[in-house]
């Protein structure tokens, strides 16, 4: 078997979530696990997370379909709605919470013959500009929602475009725009991501929506994840396949686009961008070795990639890697390759064998 495996650690994705329960006492969460759970594998996360949430979120029928085979009763929300009109069959056997963003969405709920209604989440454009309704829009449309027989439950809901920039005047801008909407008799409202839940009390409202922060990763460039209470969910490791000797001038890797400034040991590692390890990772890019980090070097390849091993003179061939995870933070390695832990996390691809563990 390849010497590489994401390691899930399952007791810390409850304890990121008793995190978001520490933040705002007393509300609801739908824990977002759209994308395979951020590459983590919705399964496990759904199961270890039975019982500490009250719902899920999912961007589309399939993901939710596989949700609710997880968990009869937690409520299942659909955020980019439904794609085509049949779907609001399905959505209603299945018992789902529908976002509806778009003017096409509205008429084609409005219109569908339902075996039962649907809770809807009508989604304000607060100032983000992607999806949802302007707020005269859904001022001048309540009544005919309010009054629709496919409408179970009629909640608001927006998304913070800056929430993750602390001070920052658009959130304030998008939170007024949603707190001039709740003279309208909406039963539930939802505003709050992960870094709103950490820094915004004011957006909590009554359900959470915490993605990145129940992996373990941070929502902010200048805090890290450890210093906001949460611990790292997956640890991507692989194995020292190869140790040798380069002499100064020597290149390492396709393109030869690294060139040996010293007298050089290389380490090559069981793990590339056909994994899901940014390929544009520049040299530089941090990787544990033999309890200290170490550089990477030269471009990353399909199958493998280089490290400097220099000083580390006790690295040897059968060593564990670490890319990120539990010494290394996936927030570290995504800053010196220029992304984010979000996209480092739910790129981690299928060939990727996943180890789960809950203590």
């Amino acid at each position: 078997m390849r010497p590489l495996a994401a390691t899930i650690n399952l007791a810390a994705v409850r304890h990121n979530a008793s995190v978001v329960r520490r933040c705002a006492p007393g509300r609801k969460i739908f824990a977002v696990v759209k994308a395979n759970a951020y590459g983590h594998g919705v399964r496990e996360v759904v199961t270890a997370l039975h019982d500490d949430v009250e719902g899920f979120a999912v961007a589309s029928l399939e993901e939710a379909a596989e949700v609710r085979a997880l968990h009869a009763g937690a409520r299942v929300m659909l955020l980019e709605g439904c794609f085509a009109a049949a779907e609001y069959q399905y959505a209603a056997q299945l018992g789902l919470d529908v976002v509806v963003h778009s003017p096409r969405q509205l008429e084609q709920l409005l219109e569908s013959k339902l075996p039962r209604p649907l809770n809807v989440w009508w989604k304000l454009d607060s100032g983000m500009h992607r999806l949802g309704f302007a707020g005269e829009a859904v001022r001048a449309l309540y009544p005919r929602m309010q009054a629709a027989e496919q409408v179970a439950e009629l909640n608001l809901i927006s998304h913070l475009a800056c929430a993750d920039e602390r001070g920052c005047e658009q959130t304030e801008d998008q939170l007024e725009a949603f707190l001039g909407l709740l003279d309208l008799n909406f039963a539930q409202r939802s505003l709050a991501n992960s870094a709103a839940i950490l820094t915004i009390p004011a957006a909590h409202m009554d359900w959470l929506r915490p993605g990145i922060m129940l992996y373990g990763a941070s929502p902010f460039a200048d805090i890290s994840a450890a210093e906001l209470g949460l611990r790292p969910v997956m640890t991507l490791q692989g194995e020292l396949l190869g140790c040798r000797d380069v002499s100064v001038g020597e290149s390492v890797g396709y393109g030869a686009i690294w060139k040996a400034q010293r007298p050089s040991r290389i380490g090559t590692v069981s793990c590339g961008y056909a994994d899901g390890y940014p390929r544009h990772a520049p040299s530089g890019t941090p990787v544990w070795v033999r309890g200290q980090c170490v550089p990477l070097v030269g471009r990353v390849s399909m199958d493998l990639l280089s490290v400097d091993l220099t000083d580390a003179p006790d690295a040897q061939v059968g060593d564990t890697v670490e890319l990120w995870g539990q010494h290394l933070s996936v927030d570290e390695v995504a800053r010196a390759a220029g992304t984010i832990g979000y996209e480092l996390l739910s790129k981690v691809t299928s060939r990727v064998t996943r180890r789960y563990f809950a203590n």
